[in-house]
């Protein structure tokens, strides 16, 4: 098939990857434009503009895909279908409508389930025990289309937002694989979604990783899986900014300060919530890296009865 491809991030470089070598031919890549980064404020590509570089794939950066220079331009390139991945970009009607086959998403969640910008962190943050990827039949609503292709996966309990993501990015990368031959041949059929069941997720800000020991040990363990590696769970102790990185949620019947540091061993730091403990394994202190709570006490001198927050 002839391919338009949309994506921006690292999920969409595997099904990109994926569709050139099952032998489709990508006529153009669509991205968003390349961003400053660093203190230099060096321009860099986008993951899909990469590959779509190295495979010279010509590649279209429009600020806004509405405009109708951009539409045009699109539409210079020919497709059968439209695929997208994670492009960031509501697409207009006539862009929709413009292949034969029309736009097919690749959405990473278990659709109308987390509709949205940041559904794989929200599986995590939400205490799902399973999530998927579902190919989709775009229209002009956000991820509303009718359903194609649906695939679970179980959700571990240690899994992080980056750990689901990468499982769910080889799903995507299979699942396109099997549905475009199924598209082209007419022997798939779309299921419309239960609009009954559907809810919506934003997308992540930084904010969102803020702990408060208020919550219980079990939110709060899924607060720091779900926001790495980005924006990453974080508090305060004796002013400065942890930024917490593994934990683990265990039961007891505590009637301490929520974020009073009850005791400490030599591996970890016991922090009472509004329900439960919360052992942190590992951290990160202002200006420093990742470390085990192990090695952050070697260096530091933690009082029991010091407060995070």
């Amino acid at each position: 098939m002839k391919i338009i491809y949309m994506g921006t991030p690292d999920f969409a470089v595997g099904p990109l990857e994926a569709i050139i070598k099952a032998g489709h031919e990508v006529t153009a890549v669509v991205t968003q434009p390349d961003k400053p980064k660093g203190r230099s404020g060096k321009l860099v590509f986008s993951p899909v503009k990469e590959v779509a570089v190295k495979y010279d794939i010509p590649v279209l950066q429009p600020v806004r895909l509405r405009n109708p220079e951009s539409v045009g331009e699109l539409k210079s390139y020919p497709a059968d279908v439209i695929v997208v991945a994670a492009f960031g970009q509501i697409l207009p009607k006539e862009v929709l409508e413009y292949p034969e086959f029309g736009c097919i998403n690749i959405h990473a969640s278990l659709l109308p389930h987390l509709r949205g910008a940041s559904p794989i962190q929200h599986a995590i943050l939400q205490g799902d025990k399973e999530s998927g990827v579902t190919i989709m039949q775009m229209d002009e609503g956000l991820d509303t289309g009718d359903i194609l292709m649906q695939e679970s996966i179980p959700i571990e309990d240690d899994d992080t937002g980056g750990s689901l993501f990468d499982k769910l990015a080889i799903l995507g990368s299979e699942l396109i694989i099997k549905a475009l031959p199924l598209i082209e041949q007419g022997k798939i059929t779309g299921v419309p979604q239960d609009d009954q069941k559907a809810d919506h997720v934003g997308m992540l800000k930084k904010s969102m990783g803020q702990m408060d020991f208020t919550d219980s040990a079990v939110t709060l363990d899924r607060q720091v899986r779900g926001m790495d590696p980005w924006p990453g769970a974080f508090t305060f102790l004796n002013g400065k900014q942890l930024k917490i990185w593994k934990v683990k949620a265990l039961s007891c019947d505590d009637i301490t300060k929520p974020g009073t540091i009850i005791k400490t061993d030599k591996n970890a730091l016991y922090v009472s919530t509004g329900d439960g403990i919360l052992r942190i394994d590992e951290l990160q202190s202002e200006g420093k890296k990742r470390m085990t709570s192990h090695d952050f006490l070697l260096g530091q001198s933690v009082v029991a009865g010091s407060v995070m927050g």
